[in-house]
């Protein structure tokens, strides 16, 4: 089971995400859940990187564990928000087709 945990701002926008686990639903190499949740967050990573407004945190320490952290200023607050929203609707998207293998759960941030 991949658990992911997004966090997000009242407002929706991202500030962090981790996914941490194996999906079990296919052999290491070939699994389509951990393939998915893998390009989506490593896309959000890539994505937001370098954006001017944005600092972005992350990476894959070992198998099984991927990590990204955000912060924002006034320029960057909306590409924020809307790399968020995909990240976050492919996410729900895994989670739903594939219950047995992948937990989405959502914090609150606070400052």
């Amino acid at each position: 089971m991949v658990e992911i945990e997004a966090v997000l701002e009242n407002d929706g926008t991202l500030r962090a995400c981790k996914a941490d686990g194996h999906a079990g639903a296919g052999k290491a190499g070939t699994d389509i859940v951990c393939a998915a949740i893998s390009v989506l967050m490593r896309t959000a990573l890539s994505v937001l990187s370098g954006r001017k407004g944005i600092t972005v945190r992350g990476g894959a320490p070992e198998k099984g564990k991927l990590w990204l952290e955000a912060d924002y200023d006034a320029e960057g607050r909306d590409f924020l928000f809307a790399a968020g929203v995909f990240l976050i609707e492919g996410l729900k998207s895994v989670a739903q087709e594939y219950p047995n293998n992948c937990k989405l759960t959502f914090k609150n941030f606070s400052f």
